[in-house]
């Protein structure tokens, strides 16, 4: 290493440490040197790698301290830099002939071989710097394999069980894309960055809180968007037309679904925002519109082609546009429809029974037996609105997401209508609603 460059030598050292991003360096740097002035970042770790700058004899005493070698090993290679430089093109004296000053007609002076090699030096820093990478192909495989594992996990099982999770690999992903890697990593990152802030924006919505859900919703878009990824973003947009619904703006909802629609993408997102168009237009009084989506959802269903890009909560099962669809029938109301809408539910909750373990939601079995017995009870089927319900509520404070409380809420609201006062039985079934929609600590929005 005695000809080495400091840059060349700063590089070695980081990259003998493993997968060491400049920012780490940067940061052990802070706390070897100990001032509370001090702030030195990645970014001038980086210069110092490229030569752009070279640090000074006190700032390569401390990281000398922070690679553990003898300062002597930086100062020579420091000396190496400097004498480097000063034979470079265009670093000549003052008092040096420029072309201007070549005589007419005769022949300017070949660079010396030594500037030459110095220049070649250059080239071959910089080729250092761009193949240097804090990722590679075995880290995006894994932190894509770690997105689907818990985007299938999330449909089925508690969310305490995967919200650390998230957020710890979220983070993790943060701080690969604040290092170096290829531009083609760069993408997948960006990518796996707006799944992982899309499931943030699903635990926070699942919990009620929308304000939380729309900031980590932003993130993944902007991810989503800088990656040029249609499909996420189409994904994104579902998840913001689902915040704005459960915060009572059903044309926004909507507004954002129409949105999500523009970007051409594979596998079933365009079936999850036209059904969530349908069900938000219905909300909005707007039946015309509500029957219109429900059919461009099974127009986008019939189109689809090829397998889904990722599984569990990134994906639509026919399960679930079925039991979007009977949410719209109840919506638009009427007997024709609320029959529409049994049937719907009914089939859901059939195909959910059948699925796979890992594919059986929990809270969108629990949403289509709702909308199942609310079609009983608009239809005067009493008796079979009580054990659905009964059902329902059985099943426990930790099954029941925002949403469904919610759901819960506006029922026990429409069994305290006047034709509903003189049973008991529906009486004790509004009390127990009412207690079960008041949340405790919430899961997944359907």
């Amino acid at each position: 290493m005695n000809e080495s460059g400091i840059g060349e030598l700063l590089v070695r050292l980081r990259h003998a440490r493993g997968s060491v991003t400049q920012a780490k360096i940067a940061a052990e740097f802070n706390e070897v040197e100990g001032s509370s002035a001090s702030t030195i970042t990645g970014k001038e770790i980086g210069r110092y790698e490229r030569e752009v700058r070279l640090p000074s004899e006190r700032t390569r005493g401390f990281l000398a301290r922070v690679f553990g070698v003898d300062p002597a090993l930086l100062d020579q290679a420091h000396a190496v830099s400097r004498r480097r430089k000063a034979e470079e093109p265009g670093k000549a004296s003052p008092s040096a002939p420029t072309a201007a000053m070549v005589t007419a007609g005769r022949a300017a002076v070949p660079p010396s071989a030594c500037a030459l090699a110095a220049d070649a030096a250059q080239s071959a820093r910089f080729a250092q710097f761009i193949a240097s990478t804090n990722s590679n192909e075995t880290t995006i495989e894994q932190l894509e394999a770690d997105v689907a594992r818990l985007a299938r996990h999330f449909v089925s099982r508690p969310l305490k069980e995967l919200y650390a999770e998230i957020r710890e690999l979220r983070d993790e992903t943060f701080e690969l894309l604040r290092g170096r890697q290829r531009p083609q990593q760069t993408s997948d990152l960006l990518v796996a960055a707006s799944r992982l802030c899309g499931l943030s924006a699903h635990v926070c919505l699942d919990a009620g809180d929308y304000d939380s859900a729309s900031s980590h919703a932003r993130t993944a878009w902007s991810c989503a968007e800088a990656a040029g990824h249609h499909e996420m973003q189409a994904w994104v947009r579902s998840i913001e037309s689902l915040i704005a619904f459960w915060n009572d703006n059903p044309q926004r909802a909507a507004d954002l679904a129409q949105h999500g629609q523009r970007y051409s993408a594979a596998g079933s997102v365009g079936v999850r925002l036209a059904s969530l168009e349908a069900r938000a237009l219905a909300v909005a009084g707007d039946a015309q519109g509500a029957v219109a989506a429900l059919v461009t959802a099974e127009q986008a269903r019939d189109a689809m082609q090829g397998p889904e890009a990722m599984p569990g909560v990134f994906s639509f099962p026919t399960a679930k546009q079925l039991t979007y669809a009977g949410t719209t029938h109840l919506a638009i109301g009427g007997p024709s429809h609320v029959q529409q809408a049994i049937d719907c539910a009914a089939t859901a909750v059939d195909l959910y029974r059948v699925a796979a373990a890992d594919d059986r939601s929990t809270f969108d079995v629990l949403a289509a037996n709702l909308d199942l017995a609310r079609g009983h009870m608009l239809a005067g089927e009493t008796d079979a609105a009580e054990v659905l319900l009964g059902a329902v509520l059985d099943s426990g404070p930790a099954q029941l997401s925002a949403s469904i409380l919610n759901r819960l809420g506006a029922l026990a609201g429409e069994l305290g209508a006047a034709q509903y006062r003189a049973s008991p039985r529906i009486a004790h079934l509004r009390e127990r609603l009412m207690n079960a929609a008041t949340p405790a600590a919430l899961p997944a929005a359907d």
